[in-house]
C-alpha cells in the first residue's frame, strides 16, 4: 500500500512540474498577418492568438500534430491553444487565406 501511495505522489509531482513548466506564447494578428511567421515551442506550451485588427479573424490548423479551429473573433478578443503533441503545425486564417505561420512543437 505504501508503495502505491509513493508512486501516486511521484506521479503527481511530475505532472505538476510539467504543468508549471509550460509557457504561454503570444502570436498577434495585425495588418492581416500573424506577428511572427515561425515559432518553436515545447510540448505542453500554449499559444495565445489576440486579434489586433479592426476586422474578424478565424485561426485554425488541419495539421496532424494539432487540429483546431478557434472560430471567428473580433478585435480585442484572444483565444488560446495548448499544443500537446510534437510536430509541425501550419496555422492559417479562414478569412484571410494569405495569413500563414508555422509552429514547431518539440
Amino acid at each position: 500500500m505504501r508503495k502505491k501511495i509513493g508512486i501516486f505522489f511521484v506521479t503527481l509531482i511530475l505532472v505538476s512540474s510539467a504543468i508549471y513548466a509550460a509557457k504561454i506564447h503570444t502570436v498577434g494578428q495585425k495588418d492581416r498577418k500573424f506577428t511572427v511567421s515561425e515559432l518553436s515551442i515545447a510540448v505542453g506550451d500554449s499559444v495565445d492568438f489576440p486579434n489586433q485588427d479592426e476586422f474578424f479573424h478565424n485561426v485554425y490548423s488541419l495539421s496532424p500534430a494539432k487540429i483546431f479551429d478557434l472560430g471567428s473573433y473580433k478585435k480585442g478578443e484572444s483565444k488560446k491553444v495548448i499544443f500537446d503533441k510534437a510536430g509541425v503545425v501550419e496555422v492559417k486564417c479562414a478569412i484571410h487565406p494569405d495569413m500563414k505561420m508555422i509552429i514547431t512543437v518539440k
